[in-house]
């Protein structure tokens, strides 16, 4: 299949007559899965009657393209990856002293997210910086703060939580209900949700505490259904699929708010024009702030002894517990943490919308989240950060694919192949990233010199 003496621009004997095959292969059952999805569609004619509208042209262009696809990569990416694996699996230490980009990459993260939506409002306008600072900002950073607190639970402790989405919504509810029965304020209500959320990590966390693996996977995503299906039928509390509305926004440090019937209102205050532009740009700067403070706890725990009690678990259970590290508690403060960054989250995302319901914590965000862990590097905080970037920027970069109808013609709609297409883009970067984009794994306890050590050196899906 592969052959590790690989030369750019040349390939291997009977590799070619290989991909041919493969190709052969990989347009046939292309074809059998879109023919009926992209060969054909329903629409009403003028009479409203229920026609059947043939696009074999679209469907050859799917099948041409998983075709030629294949065929590069068996005869050139794969060869080509097998090559480099090999000879960096011979290298135990990155050599050399890191670029500037690479030494300071968080601080100029920081202070190009800190100008960005600044930058936003002086070229573009309050109105028109409103879908970059909040599609493009606020969105993307809410999913970097939910993925670096599960984060703490698969890639750091290693146990797998596809109900993850559970613990947002409870940070979302508590904020809700409390602002609406009690009037409470967000600044009150933001670590209120939290301990809240975190709470019901650990009553997650007891039932589980000898589960692994699969086991604990099935058990951790039916607890995100049970949540969601309570908050669907518990229509006296949640209001059920109707959802909660006219939630209590967030003000500035409950002294300035942003409504404009308000006398205190900030934007009047500062003699800035009318624009709900400003609103969103202070949300941005507040999930900015949670964003910083998880990164900064994860780092933190991460190098105390409970942090590498998690990374201890996470290689061998069973040498964790011969080392004489309490499972029990260490499982348990996996759980808690992460939910509580969970609540946090959903907490600023109720405050956001003003508005919740069971349809916006389904199992799809809990799968999302996992995604953005994964691709990113399980561990890497960096990582994760570019991986969401990636992914949730990327979908909303593809509602807008108008230039694709000139390619499969003016009856193509791009919105509803966008998942479609970043589907098949995820799967490029896993063929060659199979350890995400942050491939090498730095501990934090070392002697004398930190060393990278290369993922060929390390677990499947702890590199």
């Amino acid at each position: 299949m592969a052959h590790s003496n690989f030369v750019a621009g040349k390939t291997a004997p009977g590799l070619v007559q290989r991909g041919i095959t493969d190709a052969f292969w990989t347009a046939l059952i292309a074809f059998g899965m879109f023919v009926l999805y992209i060969g054909l569609r329903t629409d009403q004619n003028i009479d409203n009657k229920l026609i059947i509208v043939q696009r074999w042209g679209l469907l050859a262009s799917i099948v041409a393209i998983a075709a030629v696809g294949r065929f590069v990569m068996t005869v050139f990416v794969q060869p080509y990856l097998a090559a480099r694996k090999a000879a960096r699996g011979k290298v135990v230490m990155v050599e050399g002293e890191p670029s500037f980009a690479a030494k300071h990459f968080s601080k100029i993260a920081l202070v190009l997210l800190l100008i960005y939506p600044l930058a936003a409002v002086a070229f573009l306008g309050p109105q028109g910086s409103l879908t970059y600072v909040d599609n493009f900002g606020i969105q993307i950073l809410i999913y970097v703060m939910l993925a670096w607190g599960l984060n703490i639970v698969v890639g750091l402790a290693g146990l797998l939580d596809l109900g993850y989405v559970a613990f947002y919504a409870v940070g979302a509810y508590s904020y809700s209900l409390l602002s609406l029965h009690f009037g409470l304020s967000f600044w009150l209500l933001l670590p209120l949700s939290g301990i809240l959320a975190g709470l019901w990590g650990m009553i997650l966390g007891f039932p589980v505490l000898r589960l692994r693996g699969d086991y604990l996977a099935i058990v951790t995503l039916a607890f995100g259904e049970i949540i969601r299906i309570v908050l669907t039928n518990w229509t006296d509390v949640t209001n059920g699929s109707f959802g909660i509305s006219n939630i209590t926004k967030a003000s500035l440090f409950g002294i300035y708010t942003f409504d404009m019937k308000d006398p205190h209102n900030i934007v009047r205050t500062l003699g800035l024009p009318i624009s709900s532009a400003w609103y969103k740009i202070f949300l941005f700067y507040v999930i900015l702030a949670l964003c910083m403070l998880t990164a900064y706890v994860t780092i933190r725990l991460r190098r105390m002894p409970i942090g590498r009690a998690w990374e201890a678990l996470r290689e061998d259970e069973i040498a964790c517990r011969s080392l004489g590290i309490n499972t029990v508690t260490t499982k348990l403060t996996a759980f808690a943490t992460g939910a509580m960054f969970g609540g946090f989250a959903g907490s600023f995302f109720a405050a956001r919308q003003g508005f919740v319901s069971p349809e916006s914590f389904v199992f799809l965000e809990s799968a999302v989240i996992l995604a953005i862990v994964v691709l990113g590097g399980m561990g890497s905080l960096k990582g994760i950060a570019i991986a969401a970037i990636a992914m949730v920027g990327g979908t909303e970069l593809l509602r807008n694919m108008s230039f694709l109808k000139l390619f499969f013609g003016e009856d193509f709609t791009p919105e509803l192949y966008r998942m479609l297409i970043f589907g098949l883009a995820m799967v490029v970067v896993m063929i060659i990233k199979p350890r995400g984009f942050v491939g090498t794994r730095e501990p934090t306890a070392f002697l004398k010199e930190r060393k990278a050590v290369s993922g060929s050196f390390t677990k499947e899906g702890h590199g």
